[in-house]
This record gives structure tokens, C-alpha cells and sequence, in this order.
């Protein structure tokens, strides 16, 4: 290989690094919230009641939630004008003084009130940044990567999320069963996992600070870049919003389903023990991470659309039979075979729906365009997709949201069909 040629990959191989580790720890702090809610709760909210306190823990990790547009939309925005470099380093930056607060926040006990309010502030910091996270980072990966390797980085993009929240389960079981007992982990050990994040934080944002800016932000046309990153530039691209909303739709609720709301459901529905049920999570998302970079691969052999219908097509006629044979699955074993099939078909989108929406817009809103609509989407249907199925299972009709799931995937799969293919019309 030519000397210019190696410096350019391994100039290239280090910007992915450092693009990548930021995620991993951006939803490593993300997921931890809710992975240590149950131990932490009791330091900021009054003793008088444990439901409350999980509660209101609770509304303040959906508020953290309804951020993730705001942080999509303003982050976004950032990276048209300013750069992905810059962008990714203010996110990262933001992530880490969130961990930190909760990490050295007194009790509710020392300081009242100021305690449940700075958790609620730490939460908006998080919230706003991993909004931001998504859309920036999507669109950097899918711009340093080589023109027929994005599919494949793309699914590195997932990689690092899924490896977040396993982070986070891990760091939650060492804790539990070999360095803390359960007082110690609710009086001070919940600060350990918030601490640990601030701390990789910093590394990250060293990581990120000395990243390689992407030529397509370098090299775009100065008109353009005199309208970077404002709405009324997005909305002058329609149909590319409608394609982002509606091919995550489907593609989101179906993840969301058999990844965050599964623990949930192998314990109420399927009758796991939560050590049972932890475990078959832990394991199926595993896998599920080490599909993420093949099946991107296989897009940059076959394209995406095809890529995307056949996600469509199998989470269409599965949704149901999965849920109700896991619904009444009779040990672990049977519930992790099943998790794993409907995970292996939802890594046909997840794999590739970073570089998919990078794909359908011009550089000056590329950020915006990536993040905003996806946040919204997430947000809507993703950040409610527990409630509605414990709501249906609450009135006795837990099926109704089997096939809820499967009328939204049906609404994803009209947009594969009919959209163009993403990689031959590629705006990278």
C-alpha cells in the first residue's frame, strides 16, 4: 500500500476509534440511570414511601427521554455549522457533567429539595446530549468511512450502543454480587457506575478532541453552507423527513420491544425469576451486537432497500408468534432461542439505519436531517413502547400490543417498498 494511502487509513481507523468510544460511553451513562434507579432512588426522594421514590425516579428518566429531540434538533444544527468534530466533542462534554452531578449530588436527607431538582437537571444534560449523540455521530461514521464499507461502520455505530448498555449491566452485577452488599449499594455504591462514567467521559472527549474533521464538512459548497443547519433548509427536504420517520417507526417500536421492555416481560408475562431474566437479556444482546457489522456488510454487497425489506417483511409475520410462544415459554433456554431469532431479524435495520438516513441528505443539514426526525420517531414510539404494553397487559389484553408492533413494522415496510435505494441514490 502507498505511503499516503496507509496514512490516510490509519488517519481514518483512529477517527473511527474515537467516534466509536465516545457512543459506547454516551450510552453507557445513558443506560446506567435505569440499570442503578432502583438503588439510588431512595437518596434523593423522601423515605415516607418506595414506590414513590422509584416514581419519580421514574418521570425524571422520561423527561430525560422527551430531551432526546431538543438534543437531536440543536446538536444537529451545531454539527451543520460548526463541524461533526466540534459537535461530537459538546455532546460528550455534556454527557460527562451529568454523570458527574449525580455522581456528588448529597441526599435528599442534606439538602432537600436541591437534590431531586439537580437529578432532574443531570437528566436534561443526558437526555439533550445522547439526542444529539445519535444524528452527529451517524453522520460522521457514514462520511470517514470509505464509500463501500459505510454499511459496515455503520453497524459498528450500533455495536457501541448495544455495548453501553451491556456495559452498564456488567459494572451493575460485579457491584451486586462481588465487591458490594445490598446497604452499601443503596447508601453510597450507587455512585460508583456515575463516577466511572464521568471519568471515561473525559477519555472520550481527549479521544474526540483530536479527531479528523470529515471532507465532505471541509470541502461543502459556500452557499450551502451559509443555510447549514436551519429548519427552514430541512423543510425544503419532505419527503427525506417522511422516509427517516417512517422507516424507524417499525424498525425502533420492534427493538425497543425485544431489547428494553423483554426484562420486563420475561419476569410479568413469561414467569422468569429477574436473575433469570437479566441474564437471558444480557446474553441475547450480546449476540445480537456481534450481528450488527455483517449484516452492514451485507448492505454494502446487496444495498440497502433489500437489506430493510427483508426486516420488513420477517418482523411483519413473526411479532406475534414470537410473543405468544415466548409468552409461554417454559424455561430460559426457550426464551433466549426466541429473542435471538427476533433480534437477529432486527439487526437487518439496526445494522444499517445510521448510514440509510446519512444517505438521503446534502452535507449543510445532513446532522439535522439524521437527528431531529429520528429523535422525534424514538421518542414517540420507542420511549413509549413499555407503557403501552404493560397498559394491554394491564386490561387483559396483552396481544393487542403484539399487534401494535406489527401495524407499525407494516407502516415501515410500505416505506421500504416504495422508497428508492439508498446507496445507489446516496447523497455521501
Amino acid at each position: 500500500m502507498p505511503a499516503g494511502r496507509a496514512a490516510g487509513e490509519a488517519s481514518r481507523l483512529r477517527s473511527i476509534v474515537g467516534g466509536s468510544v465516545g457512543n459506547l460511553i454516551e450510552w453507557y451513562d445513558w443506560y446506567t440511570y435505569a440499570a442503578f434507579a432502583i438503588y439510588f432512588a431512595p437518596s434523593f426522594f423522601p423515605a415516607s414511601n418506595s414506590t414513590l421514590q422509584l416514581m419519580n425516579t421514574a418521570a425524571i428518566f422520561a423527561v430525560g427521554f422527551l430531551m432526546r429531540p431538543i438534543g437531536g434538533w440543536v446538536m444537529g444544527r451545531y454539527a451543520d455549522r460548526h463541524g461533526r468534530k466540534a459537535a461530537l466533542t459538546m455532546s460528550v462534554l455534556l454527557m460527562c457533567l451529568g454523570s458527574l452531578i449525580i455522581a456528588v449530588t448529597p441526599t435528599y436527607d442534606s439538602i432537600g429539595i436541591a437534590a431531586p431538582a439537580s437529578l432532574l437537571f443531570a437528566r436534561l444534560l443526558q437526555g439533550f446530549s445522547v439526542g444529539g449523540e445519535y444524528g452527529t455521530s451517524a453522520t460522521y461514521m457514514s462520511e470517514i468511512a470509505t464509500a463501500g464499507r459505510r454499511g459496515f461502520y455503520s453497524g459498528i455505530l450500533y455495536v457501541t450502543l448495544i455495548m453501553g448498555q451491556l456495559l452498564a449491566l456488567a459494572v451493575l452485577m460485579v457491584l451486586q454480587f462481588f465487591v458490594l452488599d445490598a446497604h452499601e449499594l443503596e447508601t453510597w455504591g450507587w455512585r460508583i457506575p456515575f463516577a466511572i462514567g464521568a471519568v471515561a467521559a473525559v477519555a472520550a472527549l481527549y479521544l474526540r478532541r483530536n479527531l479528523e474533521e470529515t471532507e465532505a464538512y471541509r470541502s461543502k459548497d459556500k452557499n450551502a453552507a451559509a443555510g447549514a443547519g436551519q429548519l427552514s433548509m430541512l423543510l425544503k427536504h419532505p419527503k427525506e423527513v417522511a422516509i427517516v420517520v417512517g422507516l424507524t417507526v417499525g424498525g425502533t417500536l420492534f427493538f425497543y420491544t425485544f431489547t428494553t421492555y423483554m426484562q420486563k416481560f420475561l419476569v410479568n408475562t413469561v414467569g422468569l425469576s429477574k436473575g433469570e431474566s437479566t441474564l437471558v437479556s444480557a446474553a441475547s444482546l450480546f449476540v445480537f451486537m456481534l450481528l450488527q457489522p455483517p449484516m452492514g456488510a451485507l448492505s454494502d454487497r446487496v444495498g440497502r432497500r433489500p437489506i430493510l425489506i427483508a426486516f420488513g417483511v420477517l418482523a411483519l409475520f413473526s411479532t406475534v408468534p414470537l410473543l405468544s410462544a415466548l409468552s409461554r415459554a417454559d424455561d430460559a433456554w426457550t426464551a433466549f432461542y426466541l429473542i435471538m431469532i427476533a433480534l437477529a431479524i432486527s439487526s437487518l435495520y439496526s445494522s444499517i439505519s445510521a448510514v440509510v438516513k446519512a444517505e438521503l441528505f446534502p452535507v449543510e443539514i445532513r446532522a439535522l436531517g439524521v437527528g431531529l426526525p429520528y429523535s422525534i420517531t424514538v421518542s414517540v414510539f420507542g420511549g413509549s413502547a413499555e407503557s403501552i404494553a404493560l397498559w394491554c397487559k394491564h386490561i387483559g389484553h396483552e396481544t393487542w400490543f403484539y399487534w401494535y408492533v406489527t401495524a407499525c413494522v407494516l407502516c415501515s415496510l410500505l416505506v421500504y417498498l416504495f422508497m428508492r435505494e439508498p446507496q445507489r441514490e446516496s447523497r455521501l
